[in-house]
């Protein structure tokens, strides 16, 4: 649910005399001054979201980023640092009270260092995600941080939000794959932790510091990633199952069955491929299967297939053989080519842009204990409808990881004005129900702007004083993406 108190924020204006000293760093190409080169930046990948900038400035280098930001420290100015803009919980979004800069990372997209011995790569925060992806693989390695929107997204707002993905069940979340940072700090110093080391216990690890703060506490400028061996022998399969708790235990009983390979599990509903299906072109339905519930199963070993020897595909079909007698999958189908593979893919990558074309909606990122989930969809289904009971429910996600996207659409009909006005109602009854649930309201998305709000209810007076004395021991002047996160 959005928050509409806007917190205090700084007001300094972008001098005229501020604005030649950030020219002086980053030259006329660094500077974006007209508005409608500017809107891409103030407005979020939603479209539901508008904010304000005196000036977008994209610094090429570390250097010229500390530069700027020494320069708006002096001046008290607000920085909103910005990556791909993906995010959909507005931390990229500057308010439309803000009168300070967005600061890009855009045009540093370099590669810097490929380690394909040590498994780590060096990079600029401006790469692009699925750049990096490539380039993993061009060396014959892996990096397994895999979004709907890696085509665009970049990695310095990837660790920023600390992204999921459909691989967290086996790598875990961005954070995970980090072995080092450089940061400029809200004062315009660089501390550089740029350390290729999968073992360093000298005391705080900082960079964790960095990753989920969304920008708050500085700006990630590179990182040193971990990479993995490249995936040899993979199997993607599409599940039709009986219920979500058939779901949970085929998840189970799948890694000793895969010998610890199960590389991701998504769980999808009938209603949200059929959604897929009519608003997404080229998109194919795997299995039609008369069943509420699916299950997107993939796994994956570096070790090629050998001659003879049984591969991940024949694991797999025992597998579901197995699962069939026992009466949790209901029918299956396993990929049997790329493509195949990659339209189950996008039918689980689409529910977004597919959502949007049918129409308003609300969507919850949240977490339970894996275990759990079948008894959340039902209670939170439960509650929804007690409040709308025409409301059109969809949950999916990454079950293996206890993520739900909790994702329900409007009545037939209804319009965005008359759902926003039992958003408040469904919005406390299901957090709260994560609440009893001993889960997360923001299980990969962050807090951003909407969620400042929901954070401040649900997380203890502790937790939030000592959020807070970070902030202020590291942001003083609260110039860095004030307003998002906490309100300090």
């Amino acid at each position: 649910m959005p928050d509409t108190a806007i917190p205090t924020i700084p007001t300094e204006p972008v001098t005229p005399a501020l604005l030649a000293k950030l020219r002086e760093v980053v030259g006329d190409k660094g500077l974006i001054l007209d508005d409608a080169a500017k809107d891409p930046f103030v407005t979020d990948w939603r479209g539901s979201l508008k904010g304000h900038a005196a000036v977008v400035v994209r610094p090429g280098t570390t250097e010229e980023v500390a530069a700027v930001v020494r320069l708006c420290h002096e001046a008290g100015v607000a920085i909103v640092p910005q990556a791909g803009n993906t995010g959909l919980m507005g931390g990229a979004t500057p308010y439309a009270t803000h009168t300070g800069i967005v600061l890009s990372v855009q045009r540093m997209n370099r590669v810097l260092a490929v380690d394909p011995v040590g498994y780590s790569m060096t990079v600029e925060a401006g790469c692009v995600l699925q750049t990096l992806q490539e380039t993993a693989a061009a060396h014959d390695r892996f990096f397994p941080l895999s979004l709907g929107a890696q085509g665009s997204c970049m990695i310095g707002g990837n660790l920023s939000t600390n992204a999921g993905g459909v691989q967290v069940l086996r790598y875990g979340n961005a954070r995970n794959l980090v072995m080092g940072l450089e940061v400029v700090l809200p004062n315009g110093e660089i501390w550089n932790g740029l350390r290729a080391l999968k073992k360093d216990n000298t005391g705080y690890d900082l960079k964790h510091l960095f990753m989920g703060a969304e920008g708050t506490l500085g700006i990630i400028t590179k990182a040193v990633l971990k990479l993995w061996p490249a995936p040899k022998d993979v199997c993607t399969a599409w599940l039709a199952v009986r219920d979500p708790q058939a779901a949970v235990e085929i998840l189970s009983e799948a890694h000793a069955a895969s010998e610890d390979n199960v590389g991701s599990c998504e769980l999808m509903s009938r209603a949200g491929t059929d959604m897929v299906l009519r608003h997404i072109p080229g998109t194919q339905d795997p299995l039609k299967a008369e069943t509420d519930w699916f299950l997107l199963l993939e796994w994956s070993s570096s070790r090629p297939r050998a001659d003879g020897a049984e591969g991940m595909s024949e694991k797999m079909e025992q597998f579901l053989a197995d699962q069939m007698e026992a009466g949790r999958v209901l029918d299956a189908t396993i990929a049997q080519n790329a493509a195949q593979a990659r339209n189950m893919w996008t039918i689980r990558e689409s529910v977004a842009p597919a959502s949007r074309a049918e129409g308003p909606g609300l969507s919850y990122d949240m977490s339970v204990a894996t275990s759990r989930i079948p008894e959340f969809v039902t209670k939170g289904i439960a509650a929804a409808k007690e409040i709308l009971p025409s409301i059109r429910p969809y949950p999916l996600g990454h079950i293996g990881d206890g993520n739900l996207h909790f994702s329900f659409m409007a009545p037939v009909g209804m319009d965005r004005q008359t759902l926003h006005q039992y958003s408040p109602a469904i919005t406390r009854a299901i957090n709260d129900l994560i609440r009893d649930f001993s889960g997360s309201i923001s299980a990969e998305h962050g807090i951003g702007s909407d969620k400042v709000g929901e954070l401040e209810h649900y997380r203890s007076r502790i937790e939030l004083d000592t959020m807070r004395s970070i902030k202020r021991a590291l942001d003083p002047r609260n110039i860095m993406n004030p307003g998002k996160v906490l309100r300090v």
